[in-house]
């Protein structure tokens, strides 16, 4: 029999991953700014409330990747 819904929901594990967290607080923390990040198994999307904002994230890539110790792509978007 298949599991129901519920039963799925309960088993699944819905902790932030800690490049997410990395990310958000070296943003908040520099920039006062709340982003979205979503981590997917090769890359990072990172959604960010202004163009400005985006483009300094962009030259800051490499921060970024060691803040979140990752080597996945950091994909920047505008919110």
């Amino acid at each position: 029999m298949a599991d129901s819904l519920a039963d799925i929901l309960l088993n699944k594990d819905f902790d932030e991953p800690a490049e997410s967290l990395a990310i958000k607080k070296y943003v908040q923390d520099e920039f006062k700014t709340i982003v979205a990040v979503t981590v997917r198994e090769r890359d990072i999307i990172i959604e960010i409330p202004g163009a400005a904002l985006t483009n300094t994230l962009r030259m800051r890539q490499t921060q970024l990747r060691q803040v979140a110790q990752t080597d996945k792509r950091l994909v920047f978007r505008i919110h």
